[in-house]
């Protein structure tokens, strides 16, 4: 499990949160300086541990996904579209359980 930090080719930042199957499991919005995405990887660690911080959501196509929220209201990061509800749920359980790693790789 670790962060994966990396460059746009806007010149913007963003990172993703890795299971330790090193599948993506959370992506953040693009940040304009490596600092705020790092304040960005700061505030998953803090805010995704727990339940209250993660809406459940439907997109157009059908497809279940979730945001994570700080506790201001703003969306943190996004997981992927799943193909069910249950796989969402245990998208959520895994970056509850990974959120807390300190390895931050640069891209």
């Amino acid at each position: 499990m670790s962060y994966e930090l990396k460059q746009s080719a806007s010149g913007k930042f963003m990172f993703n949160l890795k299971a330790a199957n090193h599948q993506v499991i959370l992506t953040s919005q693009l940040y304009e300086s490596k600092g705020s995405a790092q304040n960005g990887i700061s505030s998953v660690q803090k805010h995704g541990s727990d339940d209250k911080n993660f809406e459940l959501k439907t997109a157009t196509s059908g497809q279940p996904y979730f945001n994570l929220k700080a506790s201001n209201g703003q969306v943190i990061g996004k997981s992927e579209m799943y193909n069910s509800e249950a796989a969402a749920k245990n998208g959520i359980e895994s970056v509850k359980k990974n959120c807390s790693s300190t390895v931050i790789k640069d891209a």
